[in-house]
Parts: structure tokens; sequence; C-alpha cells
């Protein structure tokens, strides 16, 4: 049995394309396996995956969760304590590394007024009355990321990862057609959804050109198949926009020499 083990960092769009998208109890996609076991007969790939905050959260992380967070029975799930403060993606062995621009694009985190650490609460409207007037007092809003600062972490990242490790990266982009978006003349408005995530996309494009990650084109993916058909919302794709994806992935990984025959081949 040939293996290749994928460590993914990355949310809905990672995890629904290579592990598997779920609704209402069922399977309706099982993920990068399915195509990999119809090319590759006897490799399988093993995914280890761990949600992702944002690049300056997963530069600061040391793997010790804050003391400020670990004092409370705070509901931070999908994004929990232990994949937020996590230097996983920095110290893991896998032969292959996936990202996301999603965190950056999507997510404004919060930073600890005393201690200074970084915090998603994405779901904090659901906390106890006490909580979120502690996270009011204890903690300051910083806002969205501009492209310039994540490509600049992002860069970090692959350093870091480059440290210890020759793994192929990947970085997945992301859709720049957002549903029920008619907008024609962009006068007076500020940055929206659609603009903001082909900044992001170019972006990545110029990290690929400094640094050599491999980049996952949803955006061209789901284009080519058609939006109105493969996009639920702005971030989340069907069942066949997610095996496009994959298929997309396993191109790549097919590219760099990733599927060997043998367990001791690794990715070229």
């Amino acid at each position: 049995m040939s293996r290749l083990t994928i460590f993914m960092k990355g949310n809905v769009d990672v995890r629904d394309s290579l592990h598997s998208l779920r609704s209402g109890g069922k399977v309706l996609w099982n993920g990068i396996n399915e195509i990999v076991r119809a090319r590759y007969p006897g490799t399988v790939v093993r995914l280890r995956h761990e949600p992702f905050s944002r690049s300056d959260g997963l530069l600061e992380a040391d793997g010790t969760i804050p003391a400020a967070v670990t004092d409370r029975a705070l509901r931070l799930a999908p994004f929990t304590p232990e994949s937020q403060y996590s230097k996983m993606t920095f110290e893991t062995d896998a032969d292959v590394v996936v990202l996301s621009i999603q965190p950056d694009v999507t997510i404004a985190l919060l930073r600890h007024r005393r201690d200074g650490f970084l915090l998603n609460a994405a779901y904090w409207d659901s906390w106890s009355a006490a909580d979120q007037d502690w996270l009011r007092k204890e903690f300051v809003y910083t806002g969205l990321l501009d492209v310039e600062t994540s490509m600049k972490n992002l860069a970090q990242a692959v350093s870091r990862i480059r440290q210890r490790s020759e793994a192929p990266i990947l970085v997945y982009n992301l859709s720049a057609v957002v549903p029920g978006d008619l907008v024609h003349c962009y006068q007076g408005l500020d940055e929206i959804l659609s603009t903001r995530v082909r900044r992001f996309n170019l972006g990545l494009v110029e990290l690929s050109r400094d640094t050599g990650i491999s980049v996952v084109d949803v955006d061209a993916v789901v284009a080519r198949a058609g939006a109105d058909r493969v996009k639920l919302d702005a971030i989340h794709l069907t069942a066949e926009g997610c095996r496009l994806v994959a298929e997309e992935v396993v191109r790549i990984l097919e590219d760099l020499g990733c599927f060997a025959r043998t367990e001791v081949d690794r990715c070229a």
C-alpha cells in the first residue's frame, strides 16, 4: 500500500473538497481518495486537518494556549484553542502541506488587550452574557487583513515550513463570483467581497512567483464549470464543485510527482 499524507490548514473550502462534504447527515462528496483510488489502485491519501484562523495567528502561535482562554469554557469550535494556537503546520512530517487564503480574506480576529494574543471568536454571539461581556472588555477588534500583509505573512509561513521540509505547498485561492452581486458601478463603494477576492488572488500569483508554492486555482475551476451550478454561496461549493477542486489538486500533485507506486518514494 502506497500512502501520501496531506496536512491541511484550512476551513470549509479545503475540508469539503479534500476530506468530505456532508449535509443533513449524508455524505455528498467523499473526498480526494475517491479520485485517487480510481487512478492509482493501492494508493491512499491520509489527511490531517486543522482549522485555520488567519495567517497572523498562525505565525504567532507557539503551541501554548493562553491562560485567559483556558480559564473559560468558551464555545470556539471549530476553531478550537488547540487548532488556533497549534504550530503543527511548521512541525508536520506530511508529504504535502495545503493552505488557503480564505481565512485572510474573510476572518477578522481579536487581540487581547493585556497579553497581546489573537483570538478567533467566530460564534461569540452564542456565548453566555458573561462571556460576551468578558470578550468586549478584554479584547480589541483587529479588522480584516490587507492583501500586502497577508502575502507577507504567507511568505513567512512558507519560509518556516521550508526550514524543515521540502514538501510541496499548495494554497487555495477563492472564486471571485459572489451570488447576488450585481454591481456594475463602483464609484463611492468601499471594497466589496468580489473585488477583495480578486486582489488576494493576484497577490497569491505573486507569492507563487516568489516562493514556488502551487496555487489551487479554485477561481478558474468554478469559472470553467459555471458558478451558478457549483457554488452555493460566496464560499461554499456543491458536491460537484468540491469534486472538481479535488481533481485539480490531484492534477497538481501528479505534476509534482507525488503519486509514486511504492511507499519509499515521495514527491519530487
